[in-house]
């Protein structure tokens, strides 16, 4: 009776497996009423994402798209790694990472060109004021980070020279107004809320630090793309098209964006002014500068390389 219910209990696990294995191929499969593809996008509510909203606000042909609202980039990056998305506009190091470790990942396009500022508080007059401060960024795998680094090294200090601390960015402006920290690098909103309230200046412009550099970026998921290779040509093509309108910053691109971003008028505009939503390839010679940054900082020992990691096809076909 023992070895029977064994060999019940072995059955029914194996079928499990079987039928887990079977269905997770790593895309999502949900369609409209009308048989569209759904094609499910996840995202950070910043305006790093802004071709996103105008692609949304267009409308799609041929496909639907559902854009999943994340609140933190780990909750983003596990939705990603396990397949409950098909892509993201993400950290484009930290979809480097989840590669090296495995995830087939494969990025297609930027989210965007510069727009990163360097915040301090009113305070700080040089980067030399910053020693022995705490200096916020979002995360170690990050181009904010390197930015902090690349602004260091000009001004002769060392990342032991600050207290570097990892916080939401949305506590950012905060944090600064409060004294906890002397500074930070993130996405924006967040930075044009404490300049536009002057409780923090720039120190720094993203191009001034490092010229073109590659910050968020649109991933998506090896299988989604092998599977759904006209849709995801057609997707791609339709999210540079947006990023070109976002371009234009207009009032009706500033109302898109302020559909998903919550902020005053002010500081969108602020914002937006310093973001550039044009030419949105990922170039071989920029993605090698952010990979040899990586290993020189001791992030990644081998993150991918630009052949592994980035399809240009998408937006070359």
């Amino acid at each position: 009776m023992k070895n029977k219910l064994w060999a019940v209990l072995l059955g029914f696990a194996l079928l499990l497996t079987l039928t887990a294995c079977g269905k997770d191929d790593g895309v999502t499969d949900s369609e409209t009423e009308d048989g569209k593809k759904i094609v499910k996008i996840g995202y950070l509510p910043i305006t790093h994402a802004a071709p996103l909203y105008m692609q949304t606000d267009k409308g799609y042909e041929g496909y639907a798209v559902e854009l999943v609202k994340f609140g933190s980039w780990p909750e983003l990056m596990d939705a990603l790694n396990t397949g409950k998305i098909d892509g993201a506009s993400v950290l484009i190091q930290l979809a480097m990472k989840a590669k090296e470790q495995g995830i087939d990942l494969k990025a297609v396009a930027l989210g965007h060109r510069d727009g990163n500022v360097l915040v301090g508080a009113p305070n700080i007059e040089k980067v030399e004021d910053l020693k022995g401060k705490n200096f916020a960024i979002p995360n170690k795998y990050s181009t904010h980070n390197v930015l902090l680094y690349r602004m260091l090294q000009g001004a002769g200090l060392s990342y032991e020279d600050l207290e570097v601390v990892e916080l939401p960015p949305a506590e950012m402006p905060a944090a600064l107004a409060e004294g906890r920290i002397a500074g930070y690098v993130v996405a924006e909103p967040f930075g044009a809320i404490s300049v536009s309230l002057e409780k923090g200046k720039v120190l720094f412009q993203s191009e001034e630090i490092w010229s073109d550099s590659i910050d968020c970026g649109l991933v998506l998921r090896s299988a989604f793309i092998e599977k759904n290779r006209d849709l995801a040509k057609q997707f791609v093509h339709d999210y540079v098209a947006a990023g070109e309108i976002m371009n234009e910053k207009d009032k009706h691109a500033h109302d898109v964006v302020s559909e998903y971003i919550k902020v005053d008028k002010e500081v969108l505009d602020l914002s937006l002014n310093w973001i550039s939503y044009n030419n949105l390839k990922i170039k071989e010679d920029a993605y090698g500068i952010l990979r040899e940054s990586l290993i020189e900082m001791d992030l990644s020992d081998a993150p991918p390389t630009y052949e592994d990691f980035v399809d240009s096809t998408l937006i070359e076909e």
